[in-house]
């Protein structure tokens, strides 16, 4: 059960990275969030490089790394655009759909299949996660499933959720094919490249601002760092499916750093959702 414990870690790491972007938005514009979140892995990972042992790569590897890099990317920019456009009560919720789109890509693209009480589990945490994020000015609990036919904020985070079912497995061929560790390195340099180049394009007049704000900048990138080498360990143990889903209690753990440290209100109303990604969990658990 080693995989859940990295599972778990994928889930704090990927929460305090919201928390740091969060903060970094007042500083910047979407765009150097978004690129700061991958050039700023560099200085944790490359070092990386000296001391693991580098893997035999697989017939897939160059495979998975195009593929990864390309869908990664079109999957930041439309996530962008739906933030920019659209209320974050609306937009933020429909992410969570990305383990449900894992059930039906994860048996075309690696052929694995979840137990019942895994499906269940599965289906619980996305329905958990969906009312955690849910706001009463969103609309009620469907609102923003009923925005996804009347703003684009919406439809642009669909696309981006169902990407990310893609490339989740595409990780998996990544690590089966190298280690995880050397996986997570090469993909965010690939990744950076392109990131660097969008950054250059759409925000050039900010990119001198950066140095200045390394202190804001660095645990970005460093608790991307570490959410993506403990998802890619998990992964490699386990199905993907499974890692996801758990991975979503970010969401709940972001619940309870943004009352801690940004004092948002409506924490109470909010117990429901987290009580149902638990149960959730014990169901994968117990798969």
């Amino acid at each position: 059960m080693i995989w859940l414990l990295f599972a778990f870690l994928t889930a704090l790491f990927e929460s305090l990275k919201d928390v740091t972007s969060k903060r970094g938005l007042q500083h910047f514009d979407e765009y150097i969030i978004a690129a700061s979140l991958i050039l700023f892995q560099l200085p944790f990972l490359l070092p990386l490089l000296l001391i693991i042992d580098y893997p035999e790569l697989g017939n897939r590897f160059w495979y998975a790394l195009g593929t990864g890099t390309v869908l990664n990317v079109i999957a930041i920019i439309f996530y962008i655009k739906a933030i920019k456009v659209s209320d974050l009560s609306i937009t933020v919720p429909i992410v969570n759909f990305t383990p449900l789109f894992l059930l039906i890509t994860s048996p075309i693209i690696l052929g694995e299949f979840p137990t019942l009480p895994g499906y269940i589990g599965i289906l619980l945490i996305v329905a958990g996660s969906y009312v955690l994020n849910i706001k009463s000015r969103s609309g009620g609990i469907f609102g923003p499933v009923r925005a996804l036919f009347s703003e684009q904020g919406p439809r642009y985070m669909i696309v981006t959720a169902f990407i990310w079912s893609i490339t989740a497995n595409v990780d998996k061929i990544g690590v089966q094919n190298s280690s995880p560790v050397f996986w997570s390195i090469m993909i965010v340099i690939s990744l950076s490249v392109c990131m660097a180049v969008l950054i250059l394009i759409t925000s050039r007049n900010k990119v001198r601002e950066i140095p200045y704000n390394i202190r804001t900048l660095f645990p970005i990138g460093l608790f991307g760092a570490l959410t993506l080498i403990a998802q890619m360990t998990a992964i490699s143990m386990t199905l993907v499916a499974y890692v996801i889903s758990i991975k979503r209690l970010s969401t709940a753990l972001s619940v309870f750093w943004g009352y801690i440290i940004f004092k948002e209100e409506g924490i109470g109303e909010r117990i429901a959702g987290v009580l149902i990604m638990i149960i959730g969990v014990f169901f994968i658990l117990f798969s």
